[in-house]
Formats: C-alpha cells, sequence, structure tokens
C-alpha cells in the first residue's frame, strides 16, 4: 500500500483482554501456531495506516507483542468496555494530542481484511461523525441470532460501499419486516474528543437494555455513521467459533 495511504493523525489500538468470560485466555488462543492476538496485530500492521498498539491489561499478551516487533501498552484491568481501555491507553501512549482519530480495532476479529480497515478509516477521516463503523449484509443465518447485531441505517447513496447513518442497533431482527438487514461489525473509529466524551459518561437506558455500549454514544446524540463492506468478518467469542477460524486457517 503506498505510503501516502497513511494519516498523520491517526492511530489503530486494539484492546484485549485475558479474563474473557465466555472463552478465558483468548487472546493468546493458538490459531494456527500463532496466538489470536498475533493475527489482528498482522492485519492492522498489514493496512499500513497509522501507528498499531495493542492496549492489555495482561504481561503475557505484552510480552508477546514487543517480542514479534509490536508495540503494546499495560492497562487496568478492571475496565467495563474496551472503549474505556483505549482511551485510557490513549491518554498514555499521546499526552500531545498529536492523534485525534483513533480506530478502535476489535481484538477477536482475526480474519478483518486490509480493506475493511482502510473503509474504516477513510469514513472516519471525512470528518463527518463522532463515530465510524462497519456494516455487512446479514444472512437469513444470522438475522435471528441475538448474538449478530443488527444496525438501523439510513443510506447516503447507493454505491457498493456506501455509507450511511447508523440510528440504532439491537440484537432484534430490526427494522421489523425489512427486505434486508445489516450485521455490525464491532469496529470503531472515534474522533478523539467524542472518545474523551463518551467515557465520561454513564452506561445509558439502551445500552443497558441492550447490552451495547454503541447505544451510549446514539443517546448522547452523537453521529454514528457506517460504511457496508461485503461480508463480515468472523469474530471467536466462544469454542465454537474459535475451532470454525482454526479450522479455515488450516
Amino acid at each position: 500500500m503506498p505510503e501516502n495511504t497513511r494519516r498523520n493523525d491517526m492511530i489503530i489500538l486494539i484492546p484485549a483482554r485475558m479474563a474473557a468470560s465466555r472463552l478465558p485466555n483468548k487472546p493468546m488462543a493458538n490459531i494456527a501456531g500463532k496466538p489470536l492476538i498475533e493475527h489482528v496485530w498482522a492485519r492492522a500492521v498489514a493496512a499500513d495506516i497509522a501507528p498499531v498498539y495493542v492496549a492489555t491489561d495482561h504481561h503475557d499478551i505484552f510480552d508477546h507483542i514487543t517480542t514479534i516487533g509490536g508495540r503494546a501498552v499495560m492497562t487496568r484491568a478492571d475496565h467495563p468496555s474496551g472503549s474505556d481501555r483505549i482511551y485510557e491507553a490513549i491518554e498514555a501512549i499521546d499526552k500531545d494530542g498529536r492523534y485525534q482519530k483513533i480506530i478502535n480495532l476489535q481484538g477477536d476479529l482475526p480474519t478483518i481484511t486490509t480493506d475493511a480497515i482502510v473503509a474504516l478509516a477513510d469514513l472516519l477521516e471525512a470528518g463527518t461523525c463522532d463515530l465510524a463503523t462497519l456494516v455487512a449484509p446479514a444472512t437469513a443465518e444470522e438475522v435471528p441470532k441475538s448474538q449478530v447485531v443488527k444496525a438501523v441505517m439510513s443510506w447516503h447513496d447507493d454505491s457498493p460501499h456506501r455509507t450511511g447513518r447508523a440510528h440504532y442497533f439491537s440484537r432484534e431482527a430490526v427494522p421489523h419486516n425489512s427486505e434486508s438487514y445489516w450485521h455490525h461489525i464491532g469496529l470503531y473509529g472515534w474522533q478523539r474528543a467524542a472518545l474523551s466524551q463518551f467515557v465520561s459518561l454513564p452506561p445509558s437506558p439502551l445500552e443497558l437494555s441492550e447490552k451495547l455500549e454503541q447505544l451510549r454514544a446514539i443517546e448522547a446524540g452523537m453521529i454514528v455513521h457506517a460504511s457496508a463492506i461485503d461480508e463480515a468478518p468472523g469474530g471467536v467469542d466462544t469454542e465454537e467459533d474459535l475451532q470454525a477460524v482454526r479450522a479455515l486457517f488450516a
């Protein structure tokens, strides 16, 4: 990727905590001979758009990333969300405020493509939203699943990789009776001021109801935009997910 695609005021942060409730020690789970977190880190580095840091609460993750030549920062273990973790990380890494655009790349997306990361960076760089994210068409199998978050979108145009505004997110199949549904991908691009505001707010009623932290941003009046990509990357939340990704890499 050409050097001029790098964004001077952007940084990629990958939150990684060891004590995941559904899959303990998930970041260090072996996939094709490498820990899960290394696969995600490598995709972010390959995108070649911004510096990449892993923000973690565990020395095993920190040591592994730094041993392979990456950058990592230690954060507290008691953060309620990845957004809180990356806020602590950016405040430690960049006290002078050089980086005003922050990509929060979830540490459990080993099949995320560099094109998806670049699409998010482009949307964030446009400067028309407080929070940027990605969606993909939801399959008929995914629509009824509560673990697949659906986004309610209004689109700005009809281009293949269109962008639009996200009005709501739900674990239910919304909008009701829709001809198509959008699978939300847990990848975020924050304007730094918006992230600072977000972590200062208590969890909102809709957030608590749906167990989706992005609803706090919407209830606070933040503008959330999304770009559509062709397919959602496979995330690793459960042992079943892990075995599926291992089979894919094999």
